[in-house]
């Protein structure tokens, strides 16, 4: 069906979605996006609008791709914690268990799950790195290696914005030999047939949308966004996360970008991909593929950080690689506290919900202020459960 320039399936009971979807084209100034519901391993909402570029001359299609930024983080995160389902991955261990440069400048004793609840105090390096380094995944372990906390390991937790992705996935690849990326692809989207890659191949690069640029903070908005923290303090810990390697200003919309494994910030995805793997974590398997036990699940949901994040400065809630349910309207990812997945800078977001047994995706070109959920992918969230 197309309507207003929109695409796609849903289900009658989810017609509400479908309007919400059209109202942020007409509202909330969407320029290309697509989202994906699935329930109990049904996909009942499969819709996507609008353009995939600035100029608005390409429609986005069923198949576009879009970086979704951190919501990379929680296919991370899934990686890991199947090498814990297999026994390979014990998250008690020191990470200099599995990766022994890791314990230079006192890092020795620190333990596998911080890493994964942003508890190491490695959210950034202190020395200005090359612009290439951005694309390099070797030299960008060997500097995280070298690096000293930020703050005393355990005490705090502080977002990893974009060495979760380098730290976490280097004890992927030197547990399993295989990168991050094609793990990801062989063995979860692969054998799922979903749309989500870490490095995507250059055959791929036609499909990509355009993503437009972090917006200034809107006037009178509530609560401090991404860019205001910034710009506020250009030596703060925030900045320095985002923007070392300084390349990282260049943005989504190069082929260095989109073929490096950047596992915290480069994913690309669409929205169905996001659900389909969502909607394998919310009952455990999805047509007979398993993506993790039911002791899996629970571990993604255990809280292990919660309170003031230092890097973010806002209160967060943080499990074992996985960003939980917070307090609306911060990022409630539906109604049931027990939701785990990730947000991605400028609005995309999956999470799954076990109890509801639902999967969720958004992904988006135009980027929002917000932190964390932005309004369109709110809205989008409360129609799908009012829906159930």
């Amino acid at each position: 069906m197309r309507s207003e320039g929109i695409a796609g399936s849903c289900d009658a009971a989810f017609a509400g979605v479908r309007e919400v979807f059209e109202e942020n084209f007409r509202a909330r100034h969407e320029v290309g996006a697509a989202v994906a519901v699935v329930v109990d391993g049904r996909r009942v909402v499969d819709l996507w609008g609008g353009f995939a570029d600035a100029a608005r001359t390409r429609p986005w299609q069923a198949d576009t791709l879009v970086n979704v930024y951190s919501t990379t983080k929680g296919m991370v995160a899934l990686c890991a914690q199947r090498l814990v389902d297999a026994g390979k991955l014990d998250l008690d261990a020191p990470v200099a268990r599995y990766w022994p440069e890791f314990a230079a400048a006192g890092k020795g004793s620190i333990p596998v799950r911080w890493l994964l609840s942003h508890r190491a105090g490695l959210a950034a390096v202190r020395d200005p790195l090359p612009g290439e380094a951005l694309y390099d995944w070797h030299a960008m372990c060997r500097a995280l290696a070298a690096e000293a906390p930020w703050w005393t390991p355990g005490e705090a937790h502080g977002y990893h914005a974009v060495t979760f992705g380098w730290l976490v996935g280097e004890v992927v690849r030197r547990i399993d030999g295989r990168s991050l990326g094609r793990y990801l692809r062989e063995e979860v989207a692969g054998p799922l047939g979903a749309d989500f890659h870490v490095g995507l191949p250059d055959a791929l690069h036609a499909r990509v949308a355009e993503m437009g640029p972090i917006p200034p903070p809107e006037p009178g908005a509530e609560g401090m966004s991404l860019a205001a923290l910034i710009l506020e303090d250009p030596q703060c810990l925030a900045a320095r996360a985002f923007l070392n390697p300084p390349s990282m200003a260049l943005g989504p919309n190069v082929p260095e970008w989109r073929r490096a494994e950047i596992p915290g910030a480069n994913g690309h995805a669409s929205a169905r991909g996001v659900a389909r793997i969502y909607g394998a974590l919310a009952r455990g398997e999805q047509e007979g593929v398993r993506v993790l036990s039911r002791e899996g699940i629970e571990r993604c949901r255990e809280e292990q950080s919660c309170g003031q994040d230092r890097v973010l400065q806002i209160s967060t809630r943080v499990g074992q690689g996985f960003m939980l349910s917070q307090d609306a309207p911060l990022a409630a990812f539906g109604p049931n506290p027990g939701s785990f997945g990730h947000p991605g800078a400028g609005g995309s977001v999956g999470f799954a919900d076990p109890e509801a047994r639902v999967g969720f995706g958004y992904v988006m070109n135009r980027m929002g202020p917000h932190i964390l959920l932005d309004p369109r992918a709110d809205a989008l969230i409360d129609a799908a459960y009012a829906a159930l």
